[in-house]
């Protein structure tokens, strides 16, 4: 028994129990928990009615800016009806002129005929062949022509100078027919709002955009372009619908703003506020110290103090038993807790139970390799036997095979006696390797081949043999089939090839992949109908079948015969023969 110090472990830099450590003080920290979610609950709250504030405020100041500038479209198309008898008189031309230099609202005036021709018009207003096929071809005539009886839209060409917008009135005879248009041209940054107004969030812009979401003037067009692709037409639908839209979006900056428009006039004009959306620093406005900071202090206190007295108390106690477990995984059993005597009882506890884990462990993996031993031991015996049994059975048949006189049923006798012998090899290669529940298929052959040419010996002329094998690890159910088929080509080699004569008697073992082949190879007058369709013939089918082979006898280049067996690889553990481990072999596993 050894005792383990306070050495052990102690230049490790990795923490098992740290994550432990952290729960135990979150969870003794939980009571202060609902405090700290309060207080954030609260300045969350703060927070958005803040926010929603502010976009309130941005709406009403986009709509009160909308209402302004409708006053003074207004006021312009009042002034257009009242123009309509001075555009048909003489002189037209110098008193429009006139009026536009007077009013510094108006870029220009001009009457239009129903047919779309500039009929009277101010001194700075286009006029030509080219601008009445651009009145008579543009939306806002043909909305006029229609029956709508104010119409307004951009300019044409005035982005060359100050933008401007076109105020645009249906002019109609006693009897409602369509007589023209009277219109004037009105400077954008006429009806811009002001966003010097103190109602207006910090760092406010202001735009006017038409029907489509495009921004027509802009007092910083950056803050109007969205990013991610986004435009502004999905905010104008909503301005339709309801005369005025909130929203919040990213600008190409990134940066987060918000959003207010209404409409100006009809579906032709809008007004848009932006404003920066409230980040981080719009924390600072809401008493942040007695809302979120000096609950937030009590919580990391409380969290503080829990963590160093569960480290003192717990984590160090566990993280010692941790690195008693881990050389226990190691299979070292003989080391004790004792160190742990010094600590809390529960702690105590856990280590009387390692301790005792640990005996129990000893002892039970004593147990069971005394166990293996015996089963072990009990196994090679009753191969042992089965061998032994299997020898007398030989035996017998060797006594009874000399008492016969009849020759076909000496040689019945014999192939049974070595079939049989061959059984009995099986289990006497079993107990004789490192694992009962394999063999090694070269060294059984070579056993087996020894054999079959020992047991013809004294019986006729000699009969030299040559063995090439590989390594292949097989059960016992997979060598049997192997066994009796090479017992009959080597039987019927020594009855049909060697009778009389010897010769030499080669087999070969070759592993490919997921076939093998284990062929028998004579020196003999050759292939013979005899050996095509005997029962030795018969029983090597058979014995090939078992194993999903084929057998066949084929003639052999150098003259003889050569009986060939080909089958399915028998799944196999690795081969333990230095020289198979040094040349890669295909093998299933």
């Amino acid at each position: 028994m050894v005792r383990l110090g306070r050495s052990l472990g102690q230049g490790a830099s990795a923490r098992p129990f740290q994550g432990i450590r952290f729960r135990i003080g979150m969870a003794m920290a939980l009571a202060l928990l609902p405090i700290l979610l309060l207080g954030a609950f609260q300045t969350q709250s703060d927070f958005r009615d803040q926010a929603e504030a502010r976009r309130s405020d941005l709406q009403l100041a986009a709509e009160r800016s909308a209402a302004g500038a409708k006053s003074r479209l207004d006021s312009t198309a009042v002034l257009l009806q009242a123009l309509r008898p001075e555009s048909l008189q003489f002189f037209c031309e110098p008193r429009l002129t006139v009026l536009v230099e007077r009013l510094e609202s108006l870029d220009g005036l001009a009457r239009i005929s129903a047919t779309g021709q500039q009929v009277c018009a101010s001194r700075a207003t286009a006029s030509g062949p080219e601008r009445d096929a651009a009145v008579r071809s543009s939306d806002w005539f043909k909305r006029l022509r229609a029956g709508e009886s104010m119409v307004l839209a951009q300019a044409p060409g005035s982005t060359a100078v100050e933008p401007s917008l076109i105020v645009a009135i249906r002019l109609e005879r006693p009897m409602g027919t369509f007589d023209g248009a009277m219109i004037a041209m009105i400077p954008l940054s006429s009806l811009r709002p002001d966003t010097a107004d103190r109602a207006l969030p910090e760092g406010s812009e202001a735009a006017l955009t038409d029907g489509d979401g495009n921004i027509l003037t802009a007092t910083n067009a950056e803050a109007f372009a969205l990013g991610g692709g986004l435009s502004l037409q999905g905010w104008v639908k909503r301005a339709r619908d309801g005369s005025s839209a909130v929203f919040e979006a990213d600008d190409r900056q990134g940066r987060r703003r918000d959003y207010a428009g209404a409409a100006l006039a009809g579906r032709d004009v809008y007004v848009l506020l932006s404003a920066p959306a409230p980040g981080l620093l719009s924390w600072a406005r809401l008493n942040p110290v007695g809302v979120l900071i000096l609950p937030l202090a009590a919580w990391l206190t409380a969290f503080a103090a829990v963590m160093l007295v569960s480290e003192r108390i717990i984590i160090r106690w566990l993280d010692y038993l941790e690195r008693v477990a881990a050389i226990y995984a190691r299979g070292r059993f003989s080391i004790r807790p004792l160190q742990a005597v010094n600590a809390p009882s529960e702690i105590r506890l856990l280590a009387s139970t390692l301790d005792t884990l640990a005996e129990t462990i000893v002892a039970r993996d004593k147990a069971l390799t005394d166990s293996l031993s015996e089963k072990d031991a009990l196994m090679r015996e009753i191969h042992h036997r089965v061998k032994n049994n299997l020898q007398i059975i030989s035996s017998l048949l060797s006594m009874q095979q000399r008492a016969l006189t009849d020759g076909p049923a000496r040689a019945a006798v014999g192939d049974t006696r070595q079939r049989i012998s061959a059984l009995a090899l099986i289990y006497r290669t079993l107990y004789q390797s490192d694992d009962l529940r394999y063999a090694d298929a070269r060294i059984f052959l070579n056993d087996l081949v020894g054999q079959l040419v020992a047991s013809g010996t004294g019986q006729g002329p000699v009969v030299t043999s040559s063995i090439e094998a590989d390594s292949l690890v097989v059960d016992p159910d997979k060598l049997a089939p192997l066994a009796l088929w090479l017992v009959e080509a080597v039987s019927n080699a020594q009855k049909h090839a060697f009778a009389g004569r010897g010769g030499d008697l080669k087999v070969r073992f070759q592993v490919r992949g997921d076939t093998s082949v284990l062929e028998v190879e004579d020196d003999g007058p050759g292939v013979d109908e005899t050996r095509q369709a005997g029962v030795g013939r018969t029983l090597m089918g058979a014995f090939a079948k078992q194993l999903r082979g084929t057998a066949e006898i084929v003639p052999s280049p150098t003259g003889g015969s050569i009986a060939r067996m080909v089958f399915a690889t028998p799944e196999a553990v690795t081969p333990v023969d230095p020289s198979d481990l040094g040349t890669p072999r295909p093998a299933r596993r």
